[in-house]
C-alpha cells in the first residue's frame, strides 16, 4: 500500500524535492515556510527596534556617568576625553527628543574635535561608544576626501556611509553621530590662505562646513563620486553630530610658542617651570588649531576641543592586561583555541612596556611587539601536541632580537 502523502498546511507543497516536512499536532509546515515566516519576525522585530530608537525617553537614556563607566572597560585612562565625549552624546539625545516635542527653544550641536598622539585611543573611543548607542553611527577617515572633481571621495560620501549604517532611512541618519577620524591629514600646508588650489586641504575643510553646521544635503546613495544622472537622497545635517579626531603631529610646539616657553625674562622663566613640558596638549586652545592649518570657519563650528593625554607606564601595562580586549587576553584566548594554555612571566610585560615607550607607537606598539615576540610560537604550538606555554624573558628578548636581525640582513 503506497505511503499517503503530506502536504504543507501553510503553501499546499507536496512533501518531497527536497523540502523537510515538520508535523504539529494537526497538519504539517514545510521549510520554505519556516524560513518566510523567520524573515517576516526579523523585519518585524527590527521595526521595533527602529521605533523605540527614534523614540527616546528621558529614563531610558544613558547618563554620562553611565557612558563613561562604558568606556573604561575597553580604553585604560583618557578621564578628560571620556567625560567630554559622554556629555556630548548625552547632550545629543537630549538635543533629539526636543526636537521630537516642537520645543521653542532650540539647542544648538556641539560638534567635538579630539586631539591627541597615535595609539593613544580616539579611534577606539569612538568604536567603543558606537557599541551602546541608541542612533546610527559610522566612522569614516577625512584622508581619502577630495574637493568636487578631482580623484577621491567627494565629502558628501560622509553622509552615505552614515545612510549605509542606518538601512537608508534617511530620518534615522538625521539623527546619527559622524566620527570623522584623521580630521588632522586635511589641514593647510601653510597658516597663509593657499593661491593654488589644495584639493585635499583647505578645499576639503571648506567643503564639511556646510555638513557640520547644518543644512540639506543632496547625497549619491552608492556612495563615490556625483554625476547628473544620478539619484540623490536629500539629507538634513542640523541633527547630526559630528566628532572629529586626529593626531596633530607637533602640535605642542604650536602651543609652546604660544605659551612663550621660551622668551628670555625671569618672569617667563618661572611659567616655564609651571608647565608639564611631558603633556603640552593639555594646553591647547582653537588658535593652537589654526596655526596648525585648520580654517577659522570649521574651528568655529567645532567648539568642543578636547585632548588625549600621552600614555604613561601604568597606562601601557594596564592595556596590555586590564581591558575586556586586552592584547594579552586576545593571544590567551587564541592559544586556548588550539587547546594550549598560555602564560607569560611577569617580566615580560615590563619588557613590552620599555620597548613600546622606545618606539613612541603607544598602544599600537604594544600590539607589534607582542605580535613580534609570539609570530614563532604560533606557527610552531598548532602542529604540536603541547598543552602548555609558558613566554619567559629570555625568550621575549631572544625573539625581538630575531626579528630585529632578520630586518637588518633583509636592508
Amino acid at each position: 500500500m503506497p505511503r499517503k502523502k503530506n502536504y504543507c498546511n501553510f503553501c499546499g507543497r507536496e512533501e518531497g524535492n527536497g523540502l523537510i516536512f515538520l508535523a504539529g499536532i494537526n497538519g504539517f509546515i514545510c521549510s520554505e515556510c519556516v524560513q518566510q515566516a523567520h524573515q517576516v519576525l526579523q523585519e518585524m522585530a527590527e521595526n521595533e527596534q527602529k521605533q523605540k530608537n527614534q523614540s527616546l525617553k528621558k529614563d531610558e537614556l544613558p547618563k554620562p556617568h553611565e557612558i563613561k563607566e562604558f568606556l573604561d572597560q575597553y580604553v585604560i585612562g583618557q578621564d578628560e576625553a571620556k567625560r567630554y565625549l559622554a556629555v556630548s552624546v548625552y547632550n545629543h539625545y537630549k538635543r533629539l527628543m526636543q526636537v521630537d516635542k516642537g520645543d521653542s527653544v532650540e539647542i544648538e550641536k556641539s560638534n567635538i574635535i579630539m586631539v591627541g598622539p597615535t595609539g593613544t585611543g580616539k579611534t577606539l573611543l569612538a568604536r567603543t561608544i558606537a557599541k551602546m548607542l541608541r542612533v546610527p553611527f559610522t566612522i569614516v577617515d577625512a584622508t581619502v576626501l577630495t574637493e568636487a572633481g578631482y580623484v577621491g571621495e567627494d565629502i558628501e560620501s560622509i553622509l552615505t556611509r552614515l545612510l549605509q549604517v542606518a538601512d537608508y532611512d534617511v530620518k534615522a541618519a538625521e539623527r546619527g553621530i559622524v566620527f570623522i577620524d584623521e580630521i588632522d591629514k586635511i589641514a593647510r600646508k601653510s597658516d597663509t590662505p593657499s593661491i593654488t588650489r589644495d584639493v585635499s586641504g583647505e578645499g576639503v575643510q571648506q567643503g564639511l562646513l556646510k555638513l557640520l553646521e547644518g543644512s540639506v544635503v543632496l547625497v549619491p546613495p552608492q556612495g563615490g563620486r556625483k554625476h547628473p544622472e544620478q539619484k540623490m537622497i536629500p539629507v538634513n545635517t542640523q541633527n547630526i553630530l559630528f566628532i572629529c579626531g586626529g593626531a596633530f603631529d607637533g602640535i605642542e610646539r604650536k602651543i609652546a610658542q604660544r605659551l612663550n616657553t621660551h622668551v628670555v625674562g625671569y618672569g617667563n622663566v618661572q611659567n616655564v617651570f609651571r608647565l608639564d613640558k611631558d603633556n603640552m596638549l593639555q594646553y591647547i586652545a582653537p588658535q593652537d588649531l589654526k596655526a596648525y592649518g585648520l580654517i577659522p570657519e570649521i574651528i568655529g563650528r567645532m567648539p568642543v576641543l578636547t585632548y588625549l593625554e600621552p600614555l604613561s607606564r601604568e597606562a601601557l601595562r594596564n592595556i596590555l592586561t586590564e581591558p575586556k580586549n586586552a592584547i594579552i587576553k586576545q593571544y590567551i584566548k587564541l592559544f586556548e583555541m588550539d587547546g594550549v594554555k598560555l602564560t607569560f612571566a611577569p617580566e615580560v610585560y615590563d619588557f613590552i612596556i620599555d620597548k613600546a615607550i622606545e618606539y613612541r607607537l603607544g598602544a599600537r606598539g604594544l600590539r607589534s611587539i607582542v605580535e613580534t615576540i609570539m609570530m614563532e610560537a604560533m606557527f610552531d604550538i598548532p602542529s604540536t601536541r603541547k598543552k602548555t606555554f609558558n613566554v619567559t624573558l629570555d625568550y621575549a628578548k631572544s625573539q625581538l632580537e630575531k626579528a630585529n636581525l632578520n630586518r637588518l640582513k633583509a636592508e
